[in-house]
Parts: structure tokens; C-alpha cells; sequence
């Protein structure tokens, strides 16, 4: 390590110091790894695009860090002066669509199972693939360890800024931002004995976690036999009226979208699990409103935290999300909690995981900034790949068209019952919206024909066997 070169050393964040774990411990994996997809079509300026990439990795710090963890007790960032952008372009404009889609997708697949080397600066690489005159592919790739969604948003809005400045001839001007060495100085200054008090109390009574036997294949896996995870994804896309008409709900009746899908798969999960007490992971900001400016830091804060919640079936729908609202806020003041330590916190043992099933409010909102965006090119976001060590993610994605995604291990879970959650997530929306003061037990998670087969049955036994 050649100290010349280096421009601040410091340590991780606790949720990088986890990530950072995984990454190492299963590196065949290729965990927490990003691969943005875009098509650009216009007289894309590769210089232009490359000069521009630069200046922004220039500009922020986290983009040209690397790691230190051999022979010390706590990992290291190693934040480098100057980092050359890693772009790669092909030419394969000459090359029949057949061929052309079928060495893209050779690509994306060896792409995503490159591994990046955590030792050197930087975690992210772009490639550039001409697929006609005025058309490209372009693919962005990044560890999750160096950003998370809402700052990857704003590099790339400052890259297409840029790049349309460099085009123009014109003077760049970007505002200033904190480094994410800041926040850094920040957790250190905050009371972890205040974090393990809410979380024991949180977290208290739960002593296993939540089962998904019951949605499950009926064959078992040996989970120690093979480390290769088969991640499949199912996704529905909300019409824009659908979309336009839970926006109009959530505001109206001061309910976020982080509420209303997180209420929506905890009662699923108690449904699924036949649990009324239930346990699953939450992905949040994890930037702190406290400290002035972070909205527009460039770093990882986002984390997943443990959420504990009693479904009780004999309250209406719209007053339970109101309380469980109240609970996702008080969870704020503590975002930065590491897993590991609210595991330990916990009754549950350590050998246990605490959660299998996570929720996720995908924030890379950059689609209606490039749709707006007037330049010599132009940008569609195609396709967002992400991967993480739990086997059921259910991904929102806000948009003018809401997509609702599962991405899970189909080692463990088929494509029918993935299908058959989201079904249930699309019917749940519909009936908040048109009967928000339903009392939970009375939901109907059924056909027809299956609730008059059930209808001799207890309401709750109904809601928990479906």
C-alpha cells in the first residue's frame, strides 16, 4: 500500500463491516452485488461519457475506496487520490440480433459472476456495448458495499448532467456534498446503549423466527450440501391508474408506501406462517435526518433491521397500519443498528437467523429525471439485478407504473406459490383501497369456491390456515 496514493483511511460502517463479511466468506456467491441495465440511443460521445465518469468519481470519495481487513481486528477503507474509470466498449453493431442477444446474455451472466477484488479501488465497473449506429447497451455494475439506491441515484443524475456540460462546452457545476467520511464521524458519535435498549425491548418474547415451512417445496434441501443459491424473480407491474389511485390513498390518509407494503406482507407472513406474533427484515434509509446535508452523501447507510409486529385480526385494517406506522417510525432513531448486534439483543439464538424474508423499497429514483432529461442522448433504465443472502425478497419498486417484485431461492420455493404471493399482495392493495376499515380477520385471501367450502370455519382459523 503506497501511502502517496492514499488520501484518508478509516473505518467501516457496521453494516459495511457485515457486508464486507459475506462478500469474503462466500465470494462465489457474488453477494450485494448491483448491475444496472440501460439502452442509449442517440450520437453517444464515448469520450464525453467516459471524461464525465471520472469527474464524478473524482468528486466523491466512497467511489474510489477500497478495503483493508488482514491481520487487523477492525476492517479499513482505504479512500485512493486518483482511480481511473473502469470502462470497457465493444463494438457489435456488425454482428446479426441472434448472435447479438445471445453474447449479451453471456455477457450479463459472466458479468454478475465476476467478482470484485474488495483490496483495490473501485467497486464498480461500466460497460458499452454498440448495438447500431445510434443505439448502445450500457451496463453499470457495483458492489453495494460503496452505494446504496438513493445515492446511486444521484451519481448518475451528476453523471448525465456532466456529460450533457461536456457536450456543450459548458462550465460544470455541481453543488458541494459531504464525503461519507462524515457520516462515518457521526456513528461514532452515537449511544449504542440507547439502541440496545429499544431493540431488547423490540425484539422481546420472539424466540425463533418466523417459519415459511408452509409455503415452501414439500422436498427438503441440504442446505450444506452445494453453495450455489438458484435465484429466480417474479415480477407485476401496477397499472398507472392502480398506481395514481394507492399514491392518492397513502396520501390522503397520511399513510406512507413503506406502511402500506410492510403491513401488507406482515400480515401475509402471519397468514403464510399461522403465527399472529411475526418476525422479517426491513431494508430502511439509514440516513439520518440529524445530520445536515446527508440527503445528498454518496455512500452506503441503507440497512436491513428486524421488524417485529402482532397481527391482531380483530382490528380494521386501516387503524392497525396507522399503529404499525407509529412503530416503523420509532425504528428511525436506531437505522444504524448493525443485524448482528440486534441478533444479539434478541432471545433468539445465535445459531438461528432472525429472518428469512425481507422488504424492500427500492430507492434509485432516476427514471423520471433521464425521461426529462434533454440531450444529445438518451437513457432507458431496462433492467436492475441485485442479489443478497435471503431467500424471499419482496422489491418495490415506486414508479408511475408501482412494480412488485419477489426475488427468492428456488432451491426452496416454487414458481406457482411466488406467483400466488404476489396474486395475494396485488388483491390486498385493491381491498385497502376500496375497504380500508375491514376488519383483518375478515380479509378474503380465497376463490370463490374455496370460501364457500370455508365458510362453516372460524374467521381466524380462516385467516391463518387460508
Amino acid at each position: 500500500m503506497k501511502t502517496r496514493k492514499i488520501e484518508d483511511i478509516y473505518e467501516l460502517t457496521p453494516v459495511q463491516k457485515g457486508m464486507l463479511f459475506h462478500c469474503l466468506y462466500d465470494s462465489e456467491l457474488s453477494l450485494y452485488f448491483f448491475q444496472h441495465i440501460f439502452t442509449v440511443r442517440g450520437k453517444l460521445n464515448i469520450e464525453a461519457f467516459e471524461q464525465a465518469w471520472q469527474l464524478v468519481m473524482d468528486r466523491h470519495p466512497i467511489l474510489r475506496t477500497g478495503f483493508y481487513w488482514e491481520e487487523i481486528e477492525n476492517p479499513l477503507q482505504i479512500v485512493y487520490n486518483k482511480v481511473e474509470v473502469p470502462l470497457s466498449y465493444y463494438d457489435w453493431s456488425n454482428i446479426d440480433e441472434v448472435e447479438k442477444k445471445s453474447q449479451f446474455d453471456s455477457f450479463i451472466v459472466s458479468d454478475r459472476q465476476n467478482s470484485f477484488d474488495f483490496s483495490q479501488p473501485c467497486l464498480m465497473r461500466h460497460t458499452l456495448i454498440r448495438t447500431s449506429d445510434d443505439c448502445y447497451l450500457y451496463v453499470w455494475s457495483f458492489n453495494h458495499i460503496i452505494i446504496d439506491g438513493w445515492g446511486g441515484s444521484l451519481v448518475f443524475q451528476e453523471l448525465v448532467e456532466t456529460y450533457g456540460a461536456i457536450c456543450k462546452s459548458q462550465e460544470i457545476s455541481l453543488t458541494y456534498t459531504r464525503p461519507f467520511r462524515d457520516y462515518i464521524d457521526w456513528l461514532e458519535q452515537q449511544d449504542i446503549s440507547k439502541a440496545e435498549i429499544f431493540w431488547r425491548h423490540a425484539l422481546q418474547g420472539i424466540k425463533s423466527p418466523t417459519p415459511l415451512t408452509y409455503i415452501e417445496k414439500n422436498e427438503t434441501i441440504d442446505q450444506s450440501s452445494t453453495k450455489e443459491v438458484k435465484y429466480s424473480e417474479e415480477i407485476i407491474q401496477l397499472s398507472s391508474t392502480t398506481t395514481q389511485k394507492l399514491s392518492s390513498f397513502a396520501t390522503q390518509h397520511r399513510l406512507t408506501l413503506a406502511t402500506i407494503i410492510n403491513g401488507i406482507w406482515a400480515i401475509l407472513l402471519s397468514r403464510y406462517s399461522c403465527h399472529s406474533n411475526v418476525l422479517y427484515g426491513c431494508t430502511v434509509t439509514g440516513r439520518p435526518a440529524e445530520l445536515n446535508g446527508v440527503e445528498s452523501m454518496v455512500g452506503m447507510f441503507v440497512n436491513t433491521l428486524p421488524i417485529h409486529v402482532n397481527i391482531d385480526i380483530n382490528q380494521s385494517l386501516f387503524s392497525w397500519l396507522q399503529s404499525f406506522q407509529l412503530q416503523l417510525v420509532e425504528v428511525r432513531d436506531y437505522e444504524y443498528t448493525q443485524l448482528t448486534e440486534a441478533h444479539k439483543w434478541s432471545e433468539i439464538p445465535r445459531n438461528l437467523t432472525l429472518f428469512e424474508s425481507i422488504v424492500v423499497l427500492e430507492n434509485f429514483p432516476v427514471s423520471e429525471f433521464i425521461r426529462d432529461w434533454k440531450g444529445n442522448i438518451e437513457f432507458q433504465h431496462q433492467e436492475l439485478y441485485y442479489r443478497n443472502n435471503y431467500p424471499l425478497n419482496l422489491v418495490v419498486y415506486p414508479n408511475k407504473e408501482l412494480l412488485i417484485a419477489i426475488s427468492y431461492d428456488s432451491r426452496r420455493f416454487d414458481i406457482d406459490t411466488i406467483a400466488g404471493i404476489l396474486e395475494d399482495i396485488e388483491n390486498l392493495l385493491q381491498e385497502l383501497m376500496t375497504n380500508s376499515f375491514i376488519k383483518i380477520k375478515d380479509l378474503s385471501f380465497l376463490t370463490s369456491e374455496e370460501q364457500q367450502a370455508a365458510s362453516s370455519l372460524d374467521k381466524e382459523a380462516v385467516f391463518l390456515l387460508g
